[in-house]
């Protein structure tokens, strides 16, 4: 039987990369999986061990006298280039893989972010292997893959899962082996937990607020105004509690951080909680016992669409365009964009659309999602088709 690999995977420190490690597991079960993970220790305390096999993938030293290193450590020095460099890191943990393993790029949205050029390297080093190789639960931006390179690069892809849409269209056209499968985080499995002290069951809006959206913003400061604001108008204009959940606890991207100062600003109401970190079977029981959600990271929001909670998302790529037009036919007043917040009140009064509609909304995802997360396990039934001898 084929070995089946999962890289270009940071940490489960994102409970978005968990998130898919682990729904990917449950839908290849019986199958023989190894996560090459740049933080093996992180996923061990978060349990991701249990599910898979783990294997650390970078070198912990490199031959600093051979040849490759120098002439890695000259490119580098001479014109900047750190491919050449990083590829000497990686070399030992692909050396595991052999010809006609399967190799699943799990990353999700690598493509759409500035170090592509590392994922075109990790690709180029699997096909030289023999490894048959996946892009998986994709979400590319259309602007990105029509790069010569990058276009070059994803039409040697065995098979191309796209989770929404737009990225299938425009992937489609360069690569026929792709197939348009919802996330495999649809299909996790949440994991009952105590609610925290004032999380009222029904009645409480889940917060999430990122770094990387905060970073994104075209007014400095113009998220976290939305935020405040919202929040205000919750505990004024309702009886509801707020509950602010992290999902990514990196320390270059630690949610913890925005939501933290949220809760200083509201604390001595009573009605604002700051939930801990948990795995995120965890975090996508808590986010199924709110009333509504709101958030910036796609797999806490992917957490609440699949449980039937009515969710904005505080958007910045295609990912969220994508899913909300998929699930709703339409992104518009379901994803507002990070960039386009030109006003401190935009939060709120897509909210109150929220709320005005929250019957409907519940309706219509009880309608499609037992659809939608049937479609998920599907990726299994592609993988042994295309990849299997």
């Amino acid at each position: 039987m084929q070995r089946i690999f999962m890289y270009a995977h940071g940490g489960s420190g994102n409970h978005g990369c968990e998130a898919i490690v682990r729904s990917t597991a449950d839908i290849l079960s019986g199958r023989s999986l190894t996560l090459i993970s740049s933080n093996p220790e992180e996923d061990r305390k978060y349990g991701v061990d249990t599910v898979c096999s783990l294997l650390k993938d970078r070198s912990d030293a490199i031959n600093k006298k051979s040849l490759g290193f120098l002439k890695a450590y000259t490119a580098l020095k001479l014109s900047g280039n750190y491919i050449p460099m990083d590829k000497l890191w990686y070399e030992e943990a692909f050396s595991a893989i052999r010809k006609g393993d399967i190799a699943l790029s799990i990353g999700g949205d690598n493509y759409c972010y500035a170090d592509v050029n590392k994922y075109v390297m990790l690709h180029d080093m699997l096909k030289k292997r023999g490894a048959k190789t996946v892009l998986w639960g994709c979400s590319v931006e259309p602007s990105v893959a029509a790069r010569p390179e990058i276009a070059a690069d994803l039409a040697r892809y065995d098979l191309i899962t796209a989770r929404e849409t737009i990225t299938y269209e425009a992937l489609k056209k360069i690569n026929p082996n792709t197939v348009l499968v919802a996330d495999p985080a649809f299909c996790l499995k949440p994991s009952e937990i105590p609610l925290p002290q004032g999380f009222v069951p029904g009645n409480t809006v889940g917060l999430n607020l990122s770094p990387m959206a905060m970073d994104l913003e075209k007014s400095p400061g113009i998220a976290f105004e939305n935020y405040k604001n919202l929040i205000s108008y919750i505990i004024e204009h309702t009886d509801m509690q707020v509950a602010l959940i992290p999902h990514v606890v990196w320390s270059n991207g630690d949610d913890r951080i925005p939501l933290k100062r949220l809760y200083d600003a509201f604390a001595q109401t009573g009605r604002v909680i700051l939930v801990d970190d948990h795995n995120c079977q965890e975090q996508k029981y808590l986010i199924s016992q709110c009333r509504f959600f709101i958030g910036a990271r796609t797999h806490a929001t992917i957490a609440a669409y699949s449980t039937l909670v009515p969710t904005l998302v505080l958007g910045y790529s295609v990912k969220s365009r994508g899913i909300a037009a998929d699930l709703f036919g339409t992104s518009q007043n379901y994803v507002l964009p990070v960039q386009q917040l030109h006003t401190a009140e935009a939060l709120t009064e897509a909210f109150i659309r929220l709320m005005d509609h929250k019957p409907q909304i519940r309706c219509h995802l009880a309608n499609v999602m037992p659809d939608y997360i049937a479609e998920a396990t599907q990726i299994r039934k592609h993988v042994e088709s295309a990849l299997t001898p």
